[in-house]
C-alpha cells in the first residue's frame, strides 16, 4: 500500500474518532467519495492499525444505530418550513 494512502487512512480514522463524524460528512471534509472513505475504514484500516479500527468501528456502529433518527429529523425540518 502506498504511503499517501496509509497517511490518508490514518488521518481519516483520527478525524472520525475525534469528531464522532459520519462517513458521509468525513468524505466531504476530505474531498473523497463516500465509497473511498468506507473502503479506507473497513478494508485498509484493519490492516494498518487494528486497534484504531476498533475505535472507528464503535463510532460507525453508533452512527448506523442513530441514522434513522437523523433522517427523521431532516424530514421534519424539510416540511416544517412550508
Amino acid at each position: 500500500m502506498q504511503n499517501y494512502i496509509i497517511e490518508r487512512v490514518e488521518e481519516i480514522a483520527n478525524y472520525i474518532i475525534r469528531e464522532k463524524s459520519t462517513l458521509r460528512d468525513t468524505a466531504n471534509i476530505f474531498m473523497i467519495s463516500k465509497s473511498t472513505a468506507h473502503t479506507d475504514m473497513t478494508v485498509r484500516l484493519p490492516q494498518i492499525d487494528p486497534e484504531k479500527y476498533d475505535k472507528v468501528r464503535e463510532v460507525l456502529d453508533i452512527n448506523l444505530a442513530e441514522r434513522h433518527i437523523r433522517g427523521g429529523h431532516s424530514t421534519q425540518l424539510k416540511y416544517s418550513h412550508h
